[in-house]
């Protein structure tokens, strides 16, 4: 597959990713069944697979070492944090306000993502005002 075909699955997993996760973001808030849902549940365990599964194939593809690519590591530290959040914010937030902290806290975690990814820089969207 071509660079181009990987790195638009992993922007579409991306936008699935978070998308799906506002709107159980948004069903948690609201206290809805749909979250025992088995789809619901299942698909996106499915999404984030090929989504980390596509970022590590770019990644080859570039020949990109972690540890010789800051931002790439950055991206990698906000991914365990957006999971962590999420996590909590979804399942294991003992009180909705935990829960919707975590939830915020998850959402900014993925926003840094996206600024470390675009401006290939760990300081994400500072890197836009520094320099």
């Amino acid at each position: 597959m071509s660079y181009l075909t990987i790195k638009f699955l992993h922007l579409l997993m991306a936008a699935l990713s978070i998308s799906g996760f506002a709107v159980r973001g948004y069903w948690m808030l609201t206290r809805s069944d749909l979250l025992s849902n088995r789809v619901v549940r299942i698909a996106p365990h499915v999404i984030d697979t090929v989504f980390l599964l596509s970022g590590i194939w770019l990644a080859f593809m570039l020949s990109a070492s972690t540890f010789t690519q800051p931002w790439l590591l950055a991206k990698i530290a906000g991914l365990v944090a957006y999971i962590i959040f999420g996590t909590v914010a979804l399942k294991r937030g003992p009180t909705m306000r935990v829960r919707v902290v975590a939830f915020v806290a998850a959402l900014l975690a993925f926003a840094y993502i996206v600024g470390a990814a675009l401006m290939k820089s760990p300081a994400s969207w500072f890197a836009a005002t520094s320099g």
